[in-house]
């Protein structure tokens, strides 16, 4: 039935527009929509470890029993060396940091192909789902860091040659990073995956073989100097040394290593943001 003449015009709360090119996202939008990022983190730490036996303690559990493992095959049983540093202490260090990138990648990289039924029926900002994934697993890093500070506390009582320093500051800025390239880096499989589901099947062995090539089981002082700037390359490796340079007093790092790293993280978080934002307009025909 057409209005009436003297009815009051419609107006509407929102109204969806189609993006014009790749960089066009609303971060205006996205803050609007922060509460929802807040829930969907909730969601995904309540149903990670729904229906299990030890519930939350596997956030204590698994990152003791994975340092305990690294330390008797990399440490006792390879001779891997660890710069005279306790082999827990070193190995938790740099899993540490590693965990929380490689969850970030390996959640991000499914966020289409895991909440297709909620995008198919739902208008929000898919973005949501990546920034509430780097929320969910800053919850686990933070549980790990305390885990680790306790063994730190206990291993410097005990005469370990361990110095912590005011490097320890620089700890939010290292996070940050860590975020920027684990966002950048799963957007960019998440973006292709749509089209190659291969991808999704072989994320987790790249991220795998990765890690091997991030000074996490060795210190980047066992590589010859002259072959050194290419595990540089490598974003990663500076933040794990610098990480173990804060805390443990042993590393080798440069600021000239940590702006380029910080710049390659960036550059990688703009490309995976930009290919997301693009893949997300036509990803619920795809998927």
């Amino acid at each position: 039935m057409p209005d009436s003449p003297s009815a009051p015009p419609i107006t509407w709360t929102k109204i969806i527009v189609p993006a014009r090119n790749a960089f066009d996202i609303s971060w205006r939008e996205l803050w609007a929509y922060r509460d929802l990022i807040r829930l969907l983190a909730k969601r995904d730490i309540s149903a990670g470890y729904m229906q299990t036996v030890l519930g939350p303690f596997w956030f204590i559990l698994q990152p003791i029993l994975t340092t305990a493992v690294f330390s008797f095959l990399f440490g006792r049983m390879a001779k891997m060396g660890t710069e005279n540093i306790p082999h827990f202490l070193f190995y938790m260090s740099g899993l540490m940091a590693w965990g929380y990138f490689a969850e970030c990648v390996n959640k991000t990289s499914m966020t289409f192909l895991r909440n297709a039924p909620i995008f198919s029926k739902v208008y929000f900002p898919r973005l949501a789902v990546p920034f509430s994934i780097i929320l969910t697993n800053l919850l686990g890093f933070l549980i790990q860091l305390g885990i680790f500070l306790v063994a730190l506390a206990f291993y410097m009582w005990k005469g370990a040659p361990v110095h912590p320093n005011w490097r320890i500051v620089l700890l939010p800025a290292l996070l940050i990073q860590m975020a920027m390239l684990g966002i950048g880096t799963g957007c960019i499989v998440a973006s292709l995956t749509t089209r190659y589901r291969d991808l999704s099947l072989g994320v987790g062995f790249g991220v795998q073989l990765w890690m091997y090539a991030s000074s996490i089981v060795f210190p980047i002082s066992r590589i010859a100097p002259d072959d050194r700037w290419i595990f540089y390359l490598n974003p990663m490796v500076p933040v794990v040394e610098s990480f173990r340079f804060a805390f443990l007093g042993t590393g080798l790092v440069e600021p000239i290593h940590l702006i380029v790293s910080f710049g390659v993280s960036l550059c990688i978080m703009l490309l995976g943001l930009s290919m997301f934002h693009r893949t997300e307009q036509t990803a619920m025909d795809a998927v």
